[in-house]
């Protein structure tokens, strides 16, 4: 750059502002370089304004989020309560149905060599006298190898009747023939699901119901006590259980009043 340029006055932009009414006229003078970093401030602080606002909504997006977080980990505590909860309630029926398991679960220690076979000692009547085991006799033994559990027993009412025992016992239990007779009818329907009918006769009929299997066939004749059957839940039935009917002349009565349950 020249001495002449260096020497040379700086630049400026006037501007004159005319007021209204013919009031005097004013004139601003404002150099390049002036401009220049008036321009560089504003373009300083337009960025600057941008960058705050950038941030603010970046923040503020933050703290929405922050608040969804903070509801969402309080919906999961308030599950967790509730799982917990739950896992307890789950822990006492699962001990509830161990304990119910282990009162009706399978029998592991039956004999099944001396089920199959007919008592050693023959059975007796109440005054005593044998009953034969061949035959015909009236039903006098409890129908199951063990003890099982009473739940239902003979009545008639508004939900319909029932004319036997529903007693709980283990799936694939031994079911025994209440006394000696013949199989009058065997097969399976929806009531009882698979079925046995025994005729003892003197009108004298046992049946026993909802079995999972059966052994014997029509016409066949049966000792007291000899096993007929295994326990199941066929037919209409919400567990496994033996339906265990006494009947006489074609009607129901009270099994109870005719075999003992074991103690």
């Amino acid at each position: 750059m020249s001495d002449a340029e260096l020497k040379s006055p700086p630049r400026k932009l006037t501007v004159m502002l005319v007021p209204e009414g013919g009031r005097e006229t004013r004139t601003l003078q404002v150099s390049y370089r002036a401009l220049r970093a008036l321009a560089a401030t504003g373009v300083l602080l337009a960025l600057a304004l941008t960058v705050m606002a950038g941030s603010w909504w970046y923040l503020a997006a933050r703290a929405a989020r922050a608040g969804e977080l903070q509801r969402e980990v309080d919906v999961m505590t308030l599950d967790r309560a509730r799982v917990q909860a739950l896992v307890q309630r789950l822990e006492t029926i699962e001990e509830q149905y161990g304990q119910i398991r282990a009162l009706f679960g399978r029998a592991e220690t039956d004999q099944p060599s001396g089920v199959w076979l007919p008592p050693v000692v023959a059975a007796r009547d109440s005054d005593g006298r044998e009953r034969p085991l061949l035959g015909q006799s009236r039903p006098a033994s409890w129908p199951l190898a063990e003890r099982g559990f009473v739940t239902q027993g003979v009545h008639a009412g508004t939900g319909g009747d029932h004319p036997g025992l529903d007693i709980a016992v283990a799936t694939d239990s031994y079911i025994r023939a209440s006394g000696a007779g013949t199989v009058s009818d065997v097969g399976e329907d929806a009531v009882y699901g698979r079925f046995v009918v025994i005729e003892h006769g003197d009108g004298f009929a046992t049946l026993y119901g909802h079995a999972s299997t059966t052994f014997v066939t029509l016409g066949q004749l049966v000792r007291e006590r000899q096993v007929i059957a295994l326990s199941g839940s066929t037919g209409r039935s919400t567990g496994p259980h033996l339906h265990f009917e006494i009947l006489v002349d074609g009607d129901p009565v009270d099994p109870l009043t005719f075999v003992e349950q074991p103690g």
